[in-house]
């Protein structure tokens, strides 16, 4: 699907490079780990924990980076039912170290193409993490909003930031097409992505994602705190 451009899976960004099968499934083997034999069909899929700790090294290093500059970041998930916890925990150790965790375009609709048609969602923050959430859904702390690969989200918090003068975003920090759709406008994006996303590696690849970290994005919320604790540490921002 990547190959051949489908917008579902490209995430925001618009590849430079013609990226068929073998050449994708090259990067994946590079960057994730997993098997570079195309005849490898079914079965287990593997994530090398060795590049994991790499990739997670080099985050720590943007993390630390910009708490150095007190730089205004903006952080937001298309997995909230995984990931949220792992997000909130970056952006209140930011806060605290004196970034300004930016909010743009709290309550503004968008509407993305889904398999089942056009649907409204609204961006909401969750202690300063964006996500969408169903028209009508109930406030913060109800449901955690809902799963997207889409980059419109970012895209009207960006040009709602724009709008209002500033400030914008150092670095964007999520996953998804929040990431990839930061990327492609020229923001500076971090984030993690699971084997089934080349879209964040091939932004990593073509100079769109800063880092882009391997890992399964679909495990119970807690299997996350470990990492957390680790990137917290290495970017001396644990409290």
């Amino acid at each position: 699907m990547f190959a051949a451009r489908d917008p579902r899976v490209l995430l925001g960004i618009d590849p430079e490079r013609v990226w068929g099968p073998r050449e994708l499934l090259g990067l994946m083997a590079e960057r994730c780990g997993v098997s570079a034999d195309p005849r490898h069909t079914s079965g287990q899929d593997v994530i090398d924990p060795d590049r994991t700790l790499a990739a997670l090294d080099a985050f720590a290093d943007r993390l630390a980076a910009v708490a150095g500059r007190r730089a205004p970041v903006l952080l937001g998930t298309g997995h909230p039912h995984r990931l949220l916890g792992f997000y909130v925990a970056l952006a209140e150790a930011l806060s605290a170290a004196g970034c300004a965790v930016l909010t743009p375009a709290q309550g503004r609709s968008v509407d993305i193409t889904t398999r089942f048609g056009l649907r409204t969602y609204n961006i909401d923050y969750v202690r300063g993490v964006a996500l969408v959430r169903e028209a009508g859904a109930g406030c913060a702390g109800g449901e955690p909003g809902v799963h997207t690969h889409s980059p419109l989200p970012v895209r009207v918090a960006l040009a709602a930031a724009a709008e209002a003068g500033g400030p914008l975003p150092e670095l964007v920090i999520g996953d998804h097409g929040w990431a990839c759709g930061a990327g492609q406008l020229g923001f500076e994006a971090i984030g993690p992505a699971d084997t089934d996303d080349p879209a964040l590696f091939v932004g990593q690849a073509e100079g769109l994602v800063s880092v882009a970290v391997p890992l399964d994005d679909a495990v119970r919320s807690e299997y996350y705190r470990p990492l957390t604790r680790y990137v917290l540490n290495r970017a001396c921002l644990s409290r």
